[in-house]
């Protein structure tokens, strides 16, 4: 067993930057809200070929309790199914027939525990397979007395918990470590990812269990990060309770870091400061797939703001928004020029190290579900959850900026939208200094103001 850490407290969280709102799940450096955002590369600079090339090839993805999904080529779309052979299999109960020592002692405390995750080969793996299951369990849920909320919510929650194979809501909690499962929302399901290394990271967690048994007849699922409670502010009993009180959406988001909502025009302008030559590589993915490019410089509403994968939706929703992810990364990788390709599957994304080496994939992925509410999903309902914790670090600067910003979208003015613009480098400058100003401002700016 990992030596444990000492774990983040979730009580407080720290205040998030707007370089830190990327992949849920991976470790950052909490900072104030006015401390520096990271440096990135102008628009205007080229293209530049990694250091250390990559062939666009995806490492096995896949969460420890599933058979292995994974790709030697993120373009390939041949997939080998696979039928478990594993003998603990799930009852209709959801319990597994065997149980280990520490299962036991799970159960004993109140713990639900689920059997193999075996996918059931009704979805398609992008690996070569020996079709068969790894055998590996979806862990316990964390044991605990569920949080305080409402009585019928909570009698509720004790019935059918959020993860439960007999709940129409189920909500999985992703896990790399040991020590990570003491930081588990008792009301949602631990899922461990341990063997997981996929380059897609979250969104392979996804389209595992999009393909499994965990989510059949389910009303609506998601899976979440070990970091909810630090990232959100909030408690699993808080989250399903926004769920429940607001029903007949298709899905359901948050924003953990709102400051880059009244900072940004767009993600995709937040993540030219996080990550160099981002938005020149989006520019490129974008012109090979046929995406809206005037999305990349839009200015965006609030409401529209995502940057964690953090989704609960219905079966409509990920039964389309899956593949549409994925034919934007098969596309791509069959018609980016190579230099460009191997660039956006280089590790020159994490050139700090503060996301475990990841490539440019998953903070592509991840600025994607606003284009594809606009475009394809256009006919779905989505509710964006408010996490009041993070409203309050807001400063009075950074709402004004947000109150700003939202207005001139909803009126289509430009004048007021170019006031934002002046008000916000003003703010930037200030906070980051000139130097940051001269190296980012420029590439952050768009000539045109436009509205999505």
């Amino acid at each position: 067993m990992a030596t444990k850490k000492t774990p983040v407290k979730a009580a407080k969280p720290a205040v998030k930057t707007p370089q830190a709102a990327s992949r849920a799940g991976m470790s950052t450096k909490s900072q104030s809200v006015a401390q520096k955002a990271a440096p990135g590369l102008s628009t205007s600079r080229k293209l530049e070929e990694p250091t250390t090339k990559k062939a666009g090839k995806d490492a096995s993805a896949g969460a420890a309790t599933s058979p292995v999904l994974s790709s030697k080529e993120l373009p390939q779309s041949k997939t080998a199914s696979s039928k478990s052979d594993t003998k603990s299999l799930v009852k209709k109960s959801g319990v597994s027939e065997t149980k280990s020592s520490d299962q036991n002692k799970a159960a004993a405390n109140g713990s639900v525990h689920y059997g193999a995750f075996n996918g059931k080969a009704n979805g398609k793996s992008n690996a070569k397979s020996d079709g068969k299951n790894q055998g590996d369990t979806i862990p316990d849920v964390a044991a605990g007395p569920i949080p305080k909320a409402d009585t019928g919510l909570e009698k509720d929650l004790v019935k059918k918990p959020a993860g439960s194979l007999k709940s129409p809501l189920r909500i999985f909690q992703i896990y790399r470590e040991p020590w990570q499962r003491d930081l588990l929302d008792p009301n949602f399901s631990g899922l461990d990812n341990s063997k997981g290394n996929s380059e897609l990271m979250d969104f392979a967690v996804f389209e595992q269990l999009l393909k499994s048994d965990y989510v059949k007849d389910a009303q609506l699922w998601g899976a979440l990060s070990w970091r909810f409670a630090e990232l959100t502010g909030m408690s699993g009993a808080d989250w399903v309770k926004n769920i429940q009180t607001h029903p007949g959406y298709d899905i359901y988001f948050c924003n953990p870091y709102p400051q880059i909502e009244a900072l940004y025009h767009n993600g995709w302008m937040q993540g030219e400061t996080a990550h160099p030559q981002f938005f020149a590589l989006s520019q490129a993915v974008f012109q090979v797939t046929g995406l809206p490019v005037d999305e990349l410089t839009s200015l965006n509403p609030s409401d529209t703001f995502s940057s964690a994968n953090f989704f609960v939706a219905s079966p409509k929703f990920w039964a389309a928004y899956l593949p549409w992810v994925r034919n934007i990364l098969t596309l791509a990788n069959k018609k980016l020029p190579p230099k460009v390709r191997d660039l956006m599957h280089s590790k020159l994304a994490d050139k700090q190290g503060i996301h475990n080496g990841a490539t440019y994939i998953p903070f592509i992925i991840e600025r994607l579900f606003p284009v594809f509410m606009k475009t394809a999903g256009k006919s779905m309902k989505s509710y964006k959850i408010a996490l009041p914790e993070r409203e309050r670090e807001l400063n009075v600067h950074l709402k004004l900026l947000r109150e700003m910003k939202d207005v001139a979208h909803r009126t289509k003015s430009a004048w007021l939208g170019v006031c934002w613009v002046n008000y916000r480098n003003l703010y930037l400058t200030q906070i980051n200094g000139k130097e940051w100003a001269k190296n980012n401002l420029r590439a952050i700016t768009p000539t045109d103001m436009k509205f999505s």
